[in-house]
C-alpha cells in the first residue's frame, strides 16, 4: 500500500481534482425571511415550495435566528394534513448540548430529558435558554429523510449553535422520527414564547 503525501506546494501546484461520486446535490427551494413572525411555514404546494417524493432528503438551513423574547427556544412541528394541524404528528426524539460560557466559568457535555420527546405531539425544541440580545442569535440546520415514503416513520438530524441568554455558546443535538407513515407534506418552525425576530430559513432538496 502506498502512502501519497499532501503538503502545501502539492496542493498549490494541482490543476484538477477528481470528482467524488454517490453525493448528491443540493436544489435550493425556498427562503423564507421572519419579521417579528408568529411562525415561518413551509408547506408542499404553496408558494412554491416543494415537499414531496421530488427528492428523498431534504435540508433546513436556519441563518441568525433572533428570538423576541428572551429566555426561549426554537422549535420544529410537522404536518401531514399541507398544515392544517401542527399537533397530530407524535415524535420520539433524543436532545442533547454542549456550552460553554464566555469567561470561561463553566463547560459540560450533557443528555437533557427535559427537552426530548417520547411519543410527544406539538412543537418540539431545538435550542433551549435563548437570548434575546441584539448580538444574540441561532444558526443550523434540519435535515429531515423521505418525508413522503408511507412504509416508514420519518426520521430526522437537528444540530444548532446559539448565544445563550447568560452569555454562553450553546451546540445542540436533535433526532429522532416521526411516528407516522403518512407523508410530511409541512414543516412548521417558531419560538417556544414570542416571535420570531429576524433571521431567515432555506429550504433545499437533495438528489
Amino acid at each position: 500500500m502506498s502512502i501519497v503525501k499532501l503538503n502545501n506546494n502539492g496542493v498549490k501546484n494541482a490543476t484538477a481534482f477528481g470528482s467524488i461520486t454517490g453525493l448528491g446535490s443540493m436544489t435550493f427551494i425556498k427562503k423564507l425571511t421572519a419579521s417579528s413572525s408568529a411562525t415561518l411555514s413551509f408547506v408542499d404546494g404553496a408558494s412554491s415550495v416543494v415537499l414531496d417524493n421530488t427528492y428523498k432528503e431534504y435540508i433546513f438551513t436556519f441563518n441568525n435566528i433572533h428570538a423576541a423574547t428572551d429566555n426561549t427556544e426554537f422549535s420544529y412541528a410537522f404536518s401531514v394534513n399541507a398544515g392544517s394541524s401542527y399537533t397530530a404528528v407524535s415524535l420520539t426524539t433524543s436532545y442533547f448540548r454542549t456550552y460553554h460560557y464566555e469567561d470561561d466559568s463553566g463547560a459540560a457535555i450533557d443528555y437533557r430529558t427535559g427537552q426530548d420527546t417520547s411519543e410527544g405531539t406539538g412543537k418540539r425544541p431545538l435550542s433551549e435558554g435563548q437570548g434575546n440580545g441584539n448580538d444574540e442569535s441561532l444558526s443550523g440546520y434540519l435535515h429531515l429523510f423521505n418525508p413522503s415514503n408511507t412504509s416508514h416513520v420519518k426520521h430526522f438530524i437537528a444540530r444548532t449553535n446559539f448565544y445563550g441568554r447568560l452569555n454562553y455558546t450553546m451546540d445542540a443535538y436533535t433526532a429522532g422520527y416521526a411516528m407516522t407513515t403518512s407523508a410530511i407534506d409541512a414543516v412548521q418552525f417558531s419560538m417556544d414564547s414570542g416571535n420570531i425576530d429576524a433571521g431567515d430559513i432555506c429550504l433545499y432538496g437533495i438528489n
